[in-house]
């Protein structure tokens, strides 16, 4: 990840590096998929798999109630990505190993984000 001189605090969560690594994954990967594709799945696949590091980012500056909300949206954008990728598996756009490779990526990235949903909502509760 771009190091500078500038940082933010969500940038040093684990889950927020991995969700921008599982990005720049996907990013990659969709330039495989048919131009026609260009405005349907490659895109809405792109809008998913930022909107998990987007929200991350954007809800760790706000109170633990909204944190939680927002980490909500990500885990929902992560299993959106589930769908794109059995979408353009069965569409002949990416390969077994592909698929499997966003899928494990997407479940460690569920889990990271479930836990840190259950440590948010233990503060919310104190």
């Amino acid at each position: 990840m771009k190091t500078s001189k500038y940082h933010f605090k969500f940038e040093n969560l684990t889950v927020y590096q991995k969700a921008i690594d599982f990005g720049e994954v996907v990013h990659h990967l969709v330039k495989k998929f048919p131009k026609d594709e260009r405005f349907e799945l490659s895109s809405q696949f792109k809008r998913a798999e930022d909107s998990i590091a987007l929200n991350i980012a954007e809800g760790s500056s706000g109170t633990d109630t909204q944190f939680h909300d927002y980490l909500g949206i990500a885990w929902h954008s992560a299993e959106e990505c589930i769908a794109c990728s059995t979408k353009a598996s069965l569409r002949k756009y990416i390969n077994t190993e592909d698929d499997e490779n966003i899928r494990q990526r997407v479940t460690e990235l569920s889990k990271m984000i479930t836990t840190l949903r259950i440590k948010t909502s233990e503060r919310i509760k104190k």
